[in-house]
């Protein structure tokens, strides 16, 4: 009777114990954020930061453009949109995200002006299932 008390007691704090998938995902943006950032992606392309909104359930990745992508019309000439939708939807390591329904943000700013957007990007669920 103790041993089964006992066992049932630890699988209670093991359960207990476990992560939501919200501060998974929060507890690993900050750390990556921490970690890696800023790390360079591609010439001229810079990830700033990795957030998380636990109220919207968005992921947001925070870059800095510079050299030639350092301009909004360059940007405009370039399916950056449609590029940006189609890794989304083709990304394995994301899965677990889109399967819950996140919001995936993507934002650019310019390293010439700093703090002002180039573009801006946000796919809910119905643009990425």
């Amino acid at each position: 009777m103790k041993k089964t008390v006992f066992l049932l007691a630890i699988v209670a704090l093991l359960v207990a114990c476990q992560e939501s998938l919200e501060d998974r995902c929060a507890r690993e943006a900050k750390e990556y954020t921490e970690k890696k950032c800023p790390t360079l992606v591609i010439k001229d392309v810079t990830l700033d930061s990795l957030r998380f909104e636990k109220a919207s359930h968005t992921l947001q990745y925070c870059y800095t453009l510079g050299g030639v992508l350092d301009d909004s019309a360059a940007l405009r000439q370039h399916d950056l949109r449609g590029s940006l939708l189609k890794e989304l939807k083709n990304s394995t390591t994301m899965q677990q995200y889109k399967d819950a329904g996140y919001t995936f943000r993507y934002t650019y700013y310019s390293h010439n002006q700093p703090g002002m957007l180039l573009f801006d990007a946000i796919y809910r669920e119905k643009d990425y299932k």
